[in-house]
């Protein structure tokens, strides 16, 4: 082989390497939440799929094909766990063997009493047990959250080490921010005051973070149904309370709480706020840290 040619291969050679290097590596993420974290962290490096995407509710949501051969396809899967995700997205990483990591390991969790919500369940093969797996509306512990999200990043992608644990540092200063400026946004209302009517309880480790009293017809799944004598002690509590914080969210039904607010005299917020999901592009919450900013100048606007 000449000279010029071992040059050429060599060059083609290290070419191809280069663009090996340079192609995103696939990850897939059960939730938009989950995902925008992923890609907060991951950058250019990664490309992120979501399974259940925007306005979409990951409690009764149920794995397609095209999920299946998402997850496949994936050199990473992060889940968020706790019981969050349905048995047929469960059951799609389990089987492809894929490797996949829980973004919630680690985090210390919130205890879910059935008396709380004396609602009727529904067995659709989606169990929270009893630990609320919503701990992404706390930013404080979103911290440990990212840190495992950047741990599956760099499994999958080990060359992506310093790239990846730059833009960690970078987002958990940004959480932590985000985090100081919540407290001071409910330190401007009134401890009595701070009460919120939501539709199901998804917000307990953001009322544990900043003192916060939640009401929900519905438990921490959205495919629990409310009993009548829940509602009729909410619309009695509402009442008594004088709860001006009542919202409805993106990814529910809205009629349950339009009806109770109305049985106790009471105005729904025009603004939605935002649980489970974020919001399609060009709405308020279209990454976490925007979706917590809505959500608690919301809140903190109707309760005052």
């Amino acid at each position: 082989m000449t000279r010029f040619f071992k040059t050429l291969l060599a060059t083609c050679i290290l070419a191809a390497s280069q663009s090996f290097a340079a192609a995103p590596v696939p990850v897939v993420a059960s939730f938009s939440i989950l995902g925008d974290v992923a890609r907060a962290i991951g950058g250019e490096r990664v490309k992120v799929e979501t399974l259940v995407g925007p306005n979409q509710d990951a409690h009764v949501y149920q794995a397609k094909p095209a999920d299946i051969q998402k997850i496949r396809a994936a050199k990473v899967v992060l889940v968020n766990g706790l019981g969050f995700e349905g048995a047929s997205i469960q059951r799609a990483v389990r089987d492809s063997k894929v490797y996949s990591l829980a973004a919630s390991k680690g985090i210390p969790t919130i205890k879910v009493e059935e008396d709380d919500h004396d609602h009727k369940g529904h067995d659709h093969g989606h169990d929270h047990g009893d630990v609320d797996p919503h701990v992404w509306t706390n930013p404080a512990v979103m911290q440990r959250y990212a840190q495992n999200v950047a741990g599956a990043l760099i499994i999958a992608d080990p060359e992506g080490r310093l790239y990846y644990g730059q833009r960690l540092l970078d987002y958990q200063q940004t959480l932590r921010e985000l985090d100081t400026w919540a407290a001071q946004q409910f330190d401007s209302v009134p401890k009595a005051e701070r009460k919120v009517l939501t539709g199901h309880d998804a917000f307990a480790y953001l009322g544990k973070r900043y003192d916060v009293q939640f009401l929900s017809p519905q438990g921490t799944s959205t495919e629990s149904e409310a009993s009548a004598r829940t509602v009729a002690k909410l619309i009695q509590q509402v009442k008594q309370e004088k709860v001006k914080a009542v919202f409805v969210e993106n990814i529910k039904d809205p009629r349950l709480v339009q009806q109770l607010a109305k049985e106790a005299g009471v105005t729904v917020q025009t603004a939605p706020l935002y649980a489970d999901a974020l919001s399609p592009a060009g709405g308020p919450a279209t990454s976490y840290v925007n979706m917590m900013r809505h959500n608690v100048t919301q809140m903190v606007k109707a309760m005052k």
